[in-house]
């Protein structure tokens, strides 16, 4: 499958304004693997997951298409970043423990990526996915912004988007499914943090080549408005939508 890069030109911004996962969300993950030799962090980016999951595993495999968004991740001793693509993890089989893809399987050629995680998980390993859509921050913002993704950069977004719209929910997930607790990102951003953030989406870029301009500059000026002041934080929130299951041959 070839591969569609929508990350590389934005890498920056990525690892720059992308919220982080709550430290809780890999406890979790660490208690339900069956043990603590190695996670698989798959569509890495710039290795948000691989880097909270180095707290609980003694190796991160951390894996993604993008050289460019792994030149900017974080160092860490106990991870390994490699440029793979989601069906070539060049894992031992059987020797892996978790595998997560943050905010990534939508990406992915599932069929692939499916086989190659049966292939390296132990028995009794989980397979951890999940993502997040838009953030919550306040009516009048998030309306702004619902109609930014939708109206504005909709058109130009990669057609994998649509199972985010659906909480991945619509995703075939051949694992023993088990049904997690609630978990959010939450963090306080002023404007300019907001608008990195909002930089920082893959469907931007083909929206320049198709206009020549950068359309969050459509809606900056409104969206400042509805901000206020723009060096005052708000409280932004991101509930997170999970699929994880165990695998069992």
């Amino acid at each position: 499958m070839e591969y569609d890069d929508n990350f590389s030109s934005l890498a920056e911004a990525y690892a720059q304004f992308r919220p982080q996962y709550p430290a809780e969300l890999y406890a979790y993950l660490a208690r339900l693997a069956p043990a603590h030799d190695l996670a698989w962090d798959c569509g890495t980016g710039s290795g948000q997951a691989a880097l909270g999951l180095a707290d609980h595993f003694r190796r991160v495999w951390a894996t993604d298409a993008s050289a460019e968004q792994l030149a900017h991740a974080r160092r860490h001793a106990r991870i390994c970043y490699q440029v793979s693509h989601a069906g070539h993890s060049a894992l031992p089989g059987r020797s892996v423990d978790l595998v997560t893809a943050a905010e990534a399987l939508h990406w992915f050629e599932l069929d692939s990526f499916y086989a190659e995680v049966h292939r390296v998980l132990k028995t009794g390993g989980v397979m951890a996915a999940w993502c997040y859509h838009l953030p919550v921050i306040d009516a009048q913002v998030d309306a702004l912004l619902a109609a930014y993704f939708r109206d504005v950069v909709g058109p130009y977004w990669s057609p994998g988007i649509r199972m985010v719209d659906e909480r991945y929910r619509t995703i075939p997930f051949p694992f023993a499914e088990l049904e997690p607790p609630d978990f959010e990102m939450r963090a306080g951003w002023d404007l300019e943090a907001l608008l990195g953030f909002l930089y920082s989406w893959s469907a931007n870029q083909k929206f320049v080549k198709a206009h020549g301009f950068h359309p969050v500059e459509q809606i900056r000026g409104e969206l400042g408005r509805a901000w206020g002041e723009a060096g005052q934080k708000k409280s932004v929130r991101w509930p997170l939508y999970f699929r994880i299951g165990v695998h069992r041959p």
